[in-house]
Parts: structure tokens; C-alpha cells; sequence
């Protein structure tokens, strides 16, 4: 069998290609080793089975394959540069050739009255076609060739191409180094997983993914290898979650006191939901377990996450530990500190706040309650997890909204013990059970999946600008039964380049139709000095003010229960998770709500998707899910999450089934044999064993 050593063999080393083009392979496509040449997998496939006469090519921009001759080469000067064009016939008819670049190097390798196979994209000019910068083979190197009718076509650059790094070299230097290594390669997933899903080898996969011979034997090598890339990414996670569990010992807190008692029987003026108490059961088994907590909690907006956060921060008061809540903004760490304080009420709690714009005397009190044990809750924001903030004992770190924060600014918190606390990080914005599995999936978690008893679906509807005389009517109207009303809008300068309403001109265009005294307007936005927005949002709060206008700002953390509308200027320019954060600052109350989505005629296929999703739904699990189909994993977590996603073959999208089945398959395994001893797991073993020499999950695969 091949040996790591053999694959992590430098590329240079590979039949025809040498240092030069080494360098070239590691700069443009970041090709090193032997091993991820073998997996540097085509993106898609060219039918080679067809060839055309030249009367007879298709009058498009079809790709097509010819056989024929060169028969004149010239250098013809143009008003940038030169062009090399080549005369070929097929014997009846002729056609040019052209190329822009590379012409020495692809000048000397032509050779007149020699049998080709030409292949590339058609050009027309009138009933004359040309082929810019064709591939070209011999017709004795083509039927050497390993594939006659699925071709690969692999990802590549224009610096690769200018210095002849073409489709058919990088081909060929496949070809050379599969037929070195003699298809010898490691069988790495065990015999039973195999039959289970009828997959095939590894040596049949990695020779028809290259090399298929024919469609077929295609899908069965990019399911063969969609399900393994899949499958040891879900093992690694699973097994990074257990072995965490074995290692990092938590706090044990297995008192439930007079803090929560209390709480429970006189503070709480609603009933759980069931999806609370259900999530409170998983918590409080963790915490009492004596292995640290690292869940996720997800939940719609509204479906009450802060009132679960503050019972496991009680659980910890009532065991002799400190709590601390951070979140990405003032005024969501704000709002978070008022609402806390209001729900705790009289109960003997502390509760302190610290943000960036906290004075230095007040840091200073809290910084000595913190480290005296006296303060219960800290509530903040990046501010908490600055060095000098010390506490006695964290027990409890919440996270809220935690897709703002990097994992690095996460690992500050846990540093804040010798144990670390245990972390429970929030989220309302949903994620889809695809991405959850696959970026999240060393973490438990956990979802309250239904809203309070009372609460009422907000209802939204879409409008064209054209009818904006009709919504500023049932503005007045909702303001005239006491309503108050939330006007969003996308930017806050003008943009020369994009013809969307900014905040200032919306906010004359409201007052015109709005006019004081009968009515009074709020303005905020991120620009402002935080005091100004402070008094703003504290007008509205106060419902001194009936209309807010304001850019995403108030996408977290505002939570006026009276406010009932909210209208979304230009909808098409934001994302579905904004549209459907921003929803949920209304419909708090027991009132009907609604949110009304603005927008100009002019609309994309997908802004049309995305309005018309919103307007269908108020699943935040079902949006997340047309949102991951639109914009795709990387763009739906942001760099900091996504680098676990950066897959070579497989699409957490099209190939759900297949993530499910490997996550399946890795929880079934791991309940069974957690350490991977039993005989029939070697291959296993010792694959995962490859890892920690090789980080990239490719290498060690193999």
C-alpha cells in the first residue's frame, strides 16, 4: 500500500514538472504535494465523445471538438500587441485559430501537417468561426489517452494559462502520477459503511473521478468521496465533543436554591413553553454532570432565550458562582441589563453593567464587586472579556448572538478561570440543521422551536414604492389607535451608485407626511454619539416619539412591545436574515403586528425570492434554509466560521443527504466504539491518526 511519506512527496518531483512549474502550481492553486494533486478535483466535465466537421459547428459559443491540420502560422500585428493565428482544416473547410498569449512557446510547438485533435470554446465573425486559444493534442497522444468521452475540466488561472499550464498539462500530470503510484491507495472507510451505501473503492474512485469511463462510474466516484469527506469531517467533530467532555472538568452545580426557587414562584408571570422547559432539562444536566457546558442555544426572535439564560444564571448564584452575559452591541447589552433587572425584581440578585462607554469610577465599583464575589451578573460588552476585568469564580459565560464574536474572543471568556466556566452561546438568528452539523457540530444543541401562548404571527406584506401614499395612510392609522412605528432604512450617506432611499432624505420625506406637533419623530443610526441615541431610543421607549427612524442598528436588541409596524425601506437591499431579524422587533405585544417591505420595481430573480419568502413565512429554521441556498455557507457564516466548510467535493447544500447519513453513521460508530479500538475500525484509527502530521482533511485521507 502507498504510504503517507509517498503522497506528501513535493510536487517538483512528479514527472514533468519541475521547480519552475512547481512554483507556479503552490502560487496559483495551492498545489504542494503529491497528495493534493490527487485531490485537486475537477469542477466539471466535457463530453470528448463527439466530433464535428467544420460546415457542420453549431452557430454559438458551443464547445467543440475537431480533427484536422495545421496548415499556415502567423504573427499578425493588432493595435494592442500581436496575435498568433493558426490556419486548420479538416480537410474540406478551414478555420482560424487564435491566440493572445503565450505565442512563442505555443508558436514552436506547432507543428504543420500533423494530425490534431483541437478542442475549445467557438468564436463567430459573421459565418466565419475562429477558436481562440484551443486545446490541442495529437491525435496518437489522444488515443493514448486515458478518457475518450468524460473529460475533466479543472479550476485554473490566466497567469497558469499564460505560461502553458493548460487543461492538458495539468491532465497529463494527473494521469502520470496515478499511473506511478499503481493504484495502490489506502482503503480508509471500513468494509461495513462501504456495503452499507454501495460505495465503491478507493483506487476505482480516485481513477474515475480523474479519468471517468463514463457517467456512471462518475457518480459513483463523487459519491464514494462526497460521503468520506463528509463522514470524517462528522467523525472529527464528534469525537473533538467527547474527548472535550473527557478532558475539560466543569463546575458541578447540582444545588437548585432560593435564588431560582424564588424566581420561579414569584417573579415568573407567564408559563414556560414546553421548548423552554425543555431546554432548562438539557442545561441543567450539563451543569450537573461535572463536564463543562458548551451548548448552543438557538431560537427564533421572541421564543424567550434571555429568560432561559437568566434561570441557569440563578442555578449558578444558588451554587456560590458569578455569571456574565456578553453581547455584540451597547444597546443590546443594555437592553439585556434592563430586562433582567426588571424580570429579578426585588430578588437579593446584583447585576452590573459594563460597556465601552462605562466611566472609569464605575468600572472601577464593578471591577471591586467582581473580584470581591459581590456582584452575581455581569452584563457587557467585548468590554467583559478585556484582561483587567477579574472575577472571583465565573461559573456561567452566556454568549449572545454569538455570530458576531470570533472563536478567539469566545476562548478569552473560558480564560477568565483555572476552570474554564461553562458556556452556553446564543443565537436568533437560526441556522440550518446542515450548517449546524457541519460548523457546530462539536457542540451540543439545543432549539426552543415555538413562541409564548398570546403571541401573534406578524403579518408582511410587500409594497412596490408606487404605493407608498397607501402605507403612510395605515401608518397614521395604527399611530391613531396608539401604535408606534419603526422605518428602516439601508444607507446613511448617498450613494451616487445605487438609487435606494438614504436615511436623511427618508427621514424629511416621514416628517413632511408626519408633521409636528401632531406627531414626533425619532432618529437613530450608528454614526450618532451614543448619549444622542441613548436619549432617542429612550423618547420611543417612553412613547414620546411615535415613528422611529433608523438604519439596522435596531436589528438586535430593541424591544418595545407597543411598536407594531415596521417598515423596511429599500427590502430588496438587505439579506433574508436581516429582513427577518429586523421582523422581530415587532410583534412583542399581544397586539397584531406587521411589517411592511418596500421596494422599486426593479428587482433580481433572487430579491424576488427573498421577498416572496418573507412574505410566505415567519419560520426563522425554514428562511435560514433559503437563505443558505442563496448565499451559500461561507457567506452565511463570515469567515471566522466558515473555514471547516472549505470542502473539496462536496456541498453541504446538494449533498444534504449524504452530510446526514456520515453524521448518522459517525454518531452510530462513536456510541459503539468511542476510541476506535475494535479490528474492523483500524483503517480508522489510523487515518485520524494522520491528521495531527497533516492538518489538511485531504492528507489524511488517503
Amino acid at each position: 500500500m502507498i504510504t503517507m511519506d509517498i503522497l506528501q512527496t513535493p510536487i517538483e518531483y512528479l514527472k514533468g514538472v519541475g521547480p519552475s512549474r512547481a512554483n507556479l502550481l503552490k502560487e496559483e492553486l495551492k498545489l504542494y504535494t503529491f497528495q493534493d494533486l490527487l485531490h485537486f478535483f475537477p469542477h466539471r466535465y466535457i463530453d470528448r465523445s463527439t466530433f464535428y466537421k467544420i460546415k457542420d459547428l453549431p452557430k454559438n459559443s458551443s464547445e467543440v471538438q475537431i480533427k484536422g491540420e495545421v496548415t499556415k502560422v502567423e504573427m499578425i500585428s493588432q493595435k494592442r500587441g500581436k496575435r498568433l493565428v493558426a490556419t486548420f482544416t479538416d480537410g474540406d473547410n478551414i478555420m482560424e485559430l487564435v491566440w493572445f498569449r503565450g505565442h512563442q512557446w505555443i508558436k514552436e510547438s506547432l507543428k504543420l501537417n500533423t494530425n490534431y485533435v483541437i478542442f475549445g470554446r467557438l468564436n463567430w465573425y459573421g459565418n466565419r468561426p475562429n477558436m481562440p486559444h484551443p486545446e490541442m493534442e495529437t491525435i496518437e497522444n489522444f488515443d493514448k489517452g486515458l478518457s475518450k468521452a468524460l473529460q475533466a475540466v479543472y479550476p485554473s488561472t490566466e497567469k497558469l494559462l499564460n505560461k502553458g499550464v493548460s487543461q492538458r498539462v495539468v491532465t497529463k500530470m494527473i494521469g502520470e502520477l496515478l499511473k506511478s503510484q499503481k493504484n495502490r491507495f489506502v482503503e480508509t472507510l471500513p468494509e461495513d459503511l462501504r456495503n452499507k451505501y454501495k460505495l465503491i473503492s478507493k483506487n476505482e474512485a480516485l481513477e474515475n473521478i480523474h479519468f471517468p469511463k463514463d457517467q456512471d462510474r462518475l457518480t459513483a466516484a463523487q459519491n464514494r468521496l462526497k460521503y468520506e469527506e463528509l463522514f470524517f469531517i462528522q467523525l472529527q467533530l464528534l469525537m473533538k465533543n467527547l474527548q472535550r467532555k473527557q478532558k475539560i472538568k466543569g463546575f458541578i452545580f447540582n444545588k437548585v436554591g432560593r435564588y431560582l426557587n424564588t424566581f420561579f414562584s414569584e417573579n415568573l408571570l407567564f408559563e414556560l413553553t414546553d421548548a423552554q422547559k425543555r431546554v432548562i432539562r438539557e442545561i441543567r444536566k450539563d451543569i450537573g454532570n461535572g463536564q463543562q457546558m458548551n451548548r448552543l442555544l438557538q431560537g427564533d426572535v421572541g421564543s424567550g432565550k434571555t429568560i432561559v439564560a437568566l434561570m441557569a444564571m440563578l442555578i449558578a448564584a444558588d451554587n456560590g458562582f458569578q455569571s456574565c452575559l456578553m453581547a455584540p452591541t451597547e444597546i443590546l447589552a443594555k437592553q439585556h441589563y434592563q430586562s433582567l433587572k426588571s424580570m429579578v425584581g426585588d430578588l437579593d440578585i446584583s447585576i452590573g453593567l459594563l460597556t465601552g462607554s462605562s466611566k472609569k469610577a464605575e468600572r472601577n465599583q464593578l471591577a471591586e464587586l467582581m473580584e470581591s464575589g459581590e456582584l452575581d451578573i455581569l452584563i457587557g460588552t467585548h468590554a467583559v472579556i478585556e484582561d483587567k476585568v477579574k472575577f472571583k469564580n465565573l461559573g456561567l459565560a452566556v454568549v449572545d448572538e454569538q455570530h458576531r464574536f470570533g472563536v478567539a474572543q469566545r476562548a478569552k471568556l473560558w480564560r477568565k478561570n483555572i476552570t474554564p466556566p461553562h458556556l452556553l452561546v446564543m443565537t436568533a438568528t437560526p441556522i440550518p440543521r446542515t450548517l449546524a452539523m457541519s460548523v457546530y457540530g462539536d457542540l451540543d444543541i439545543s432549539i426552543i422551536d415555538e413562541l409564548p401562548p398570546g403571541r401573534k404571527k406578524v403579518k408582511t406584506i410587500h409594497h412596490y414604492d408606487s404605493n407608498r401614499l397607501k402605507v403612510f395612510k395605515f401608518i397614521a392609522d395604527e399611530i391613531q389607535k396608539g401604535r408606534q412605528i419603526y422605518m428602516v432604512y439601508p444607507l446613511i450617506k448617498e450613494s451616487e451608485k445605487m438609487d435606494y432611499k438614504d436615511l436623511m432624505d427618508g427621514y424629511e420625506s416621514v416628517s413632511r407626511a408626519f408633521p409636528s406637533p401632531e406627531y414626533q419623530i425619532s432618529i437613530v443610526h450608528g454614526q450618532m454619539p451614543t448619549k444622542d441615541k441613548d436619549y432617542e431610543m429612550d423618547r420611543f421607549i417612553k412613547k414620546q416619539t411615535q415613528i422611529m427612524v433608523a438604519t439596522t442598528v435596531i436589528e438586535v436588541g430593541v424591544n418595545v412591545t407597543n411598536a407594531s409596524v415596521m417598515v423596511i425601506e429599500s427590502a430588496e437591499r438587505f439579506g433574508l436574515s436581516q429582513l427577518h431579524q429586523l421582523r422581530g422587533r415587532v410583534g412583542r405585544g399581544n397586539d397584531q403586528s406587521f411589517c411592511i417591505l418596500m421596494s422599486s420595481h426593479k428587482l433580481t430573480n433572487e430579491a424576488k425570492t427573498r421577498l416572496k419568502t418573507m412574505t410566505a413565512s415567519t419560520d426563522g429554521f425554514h428562511i435560514a434554509e433559503v437563505d443558505l441556498k442563496l448565499r451559500g455557507p461561507g457567506d452565511l457564516m463570515g469567515t471566522q466560521q466558515s473555514g471547516v466548510l472549505q470542502l473539496k467535493i462536496a456541498d453541504i447544500i446538494k449533498d444534504n443527504q449524504w452530510l446526514k447519513a456520515a453524521r448518522g453513521d459517525a454518531q452510530e460508530l462513536l456510541g459503539e466504539d468511542p476510541r476506535l479500538e475494535a479490528i474492523k475500525n483500524t483503517s480508522l484509527r489510523q487515518t485520524l491518526a494522520k491528521m495531527k502530521a497533516y492538518q489538511n482533511i485531504w492528507n489524511y485521507i488517503s
